[in-house]
């Protein structure tokens, strides 16, 4: 589920019914656009039978996660996003600019796995363009806020993984928001958000994690594997 950039556009019909605004609107869920409290999101699927209760979670879960996402990290990030399940697409999701591309293969054996639309949106919100920063902060990061903001990750049986020895920050997605979630209950709050920003306005380098907290980061992590309980 990385940030690999492309453009979906011109592949998304924008049709069909529309709902209205507002958060106590009643959606249209057979539609393809739906608006609430200024944000807007197109659904579309060349998937035939792709079950209409996902489609509503994951509708749902963005008008839930996206607009505090967008609150607490990037004001300036898109009101307008696209979804598109493609049955071309034989990943889980990836996200590029506002566009966001699903499996629907994934959908069909995790039905509960909704939050794989949290884990999305924050690339949208991260809007990290060329990044100066690894791989792994973007995924963590991602991963981290997958678990501070899901809307049904224990449905799904989604948890962050107990440490063990074999691991490293690099690792990525749940280990490294793992770490992150220990810094930010045990070291410095506030030290993902902190990073997001100094990556979205390219400052990131690796003497960031010192600035932010005090501590270098191979100091962090020789800190969390003595005591990693969260």
């Amino acid at each position: 589920m990385g940030m690999r950039f492309f453009l979906l556009v011109s592949g998304i019909l924008i049709g069909g019914s529309s709902a209205a605004a507002g958060k106590d609107s009643v959606f249209d869920y057979e539609g393809s656009r739906f608006e609430r409290n200024g944000y807007v999101l197109h659904f579309t699927s060349n998937a035939a039978g792709f079950s209409k209760d996902v489609k509503k979670k994951m509708i749902e879960a963005f008008f839930v996660v996206y607009p505090r996402l967008v609150a607490d990290f990037n004001a300036r990030s898109a009101k307008e996003v696209y979804f598109k399940i493609d049955t071309a697409y034989k990943g889980v999701a990836a996200t590029g600019g506002g566009n966001v591309v699903y499996s629907p293969e994934w959908f069909a054996r995790h039905p509960d796995d909704i939050d794989v639309v949290t884990h999305e949106v924050m690339h949208i919100v991260q809007d990290y363009g060329r990044s100066v920063g690894p791989w792994w902060i973007t995924e963590g990061i991602a991963d981290y806020i997958r678990f501070k903001y899901g809307v049904n990750n224990e449905g799904a049986g989604w948890k962050l993984p107990g440490y063990t020895v074999k691991q490293k920050y690099t690792d990525s997605y749940r280990v490294t928001a793992r770490f992150l979630a220990w810094i930010e209950s045990k070291v410095k709050p506030g030290t993902v958000k902190a990073l997001n920003k100094a990556l979205r306005e390219h400052t990131y380098t690796p003497e960031s994690w010192e600035q932010v907290t005090g501590k270098s980061i191979d100091d962090l992590w020789a800190a969390y594997t003595k005591d990693p309980v969260l």
